[in-house]
């Protein structure tokens, strides 16, 4: 099997020969993303302990080893550029399925 091309917004280090496919069709992006949301009202303090907590972990050397063993790169966000990520990518998407005529049966 030979890949053609990967779907992130970078090239990928594992496979750095391999382009994206936003090289040859410009905007394109699809990117898988993991992320830890909290229930609506969730006091701001616990919310920033949480984001701190776990971006720490994501910036140790053995967690983004493991991660890009699987080709996976950790996206390191403040609650406020997550929040705009999910808009953002909600607002993508939405689009895509208007476009497409994509019917919900």
């Amino acid at each position: 099997m030979r890949g053609l091309a990967t779907s992130g917004v970078k090239r990928n280090p594992l496979t750095p020969d391999l382009p994206t496919v936003g090289e040859t069709v410009p905007g394109y992006e699809s990117t898988i993303w993991i992320g830890l949301m909290a229930p609506k009202g969730t006091p701001k303090e616990v919310v920033s302990f949480l984001n701190t907590s776990i971006n720490k972990i994501l910036e140790r050397s053995d967690v983004k080893e493991a991660w890009l063993k699987q080709g996976a790169i950790p996206m390191v966000k403040t609650p406020e550029e997550f929040d705009a990520y999910l808009r953002q990518d909600i607002e993508k998407w939405a689009h895509v399925l208007k476009v497409s005529g994509a019917k919900i049966e």
